[in-house]
């Protein structure tokens, strides 16, 4: 699930959120806002049960997806595609 809340300027912070147990083990959201690079926004367990990290991004169109341990990629339910 993505969330979106506009901030000052043009810049929107993007939430991305998946469940705490699904998949097992670190996950990272890479794309073309971090050049896919695993690790750098790499979610974080919440108390609600869900794992989240929120990035601020210019207007534009990215492409994305969620990176688990040991390689295994999937995608967002919305979809691999981002417009802001």
């Amino acid at each position: 699930m993505i969330k979106r809340s506009k901030l000052f300027g043009n810049k929107t912070r993007v939430t991305f959120c998946i469940p705490a147990d699904r998949p097992a083990g670190p996950v990272s959201v890479v794309g073309t806002f971090n050049d896919w690079r695993p690790g750098t926004h790499e979610l974080k367990v919440r108390r609600d049960g869900t794992r989240t990290i929120s990035v601020q991004l210019d207007p534009g169109h990215y492409s994305f997806r969620y990176l688990g341990t040991g390689g295994v990629w999937f995608d967002d339910e919305t979809g691999p595609e981002l417009r802001l």
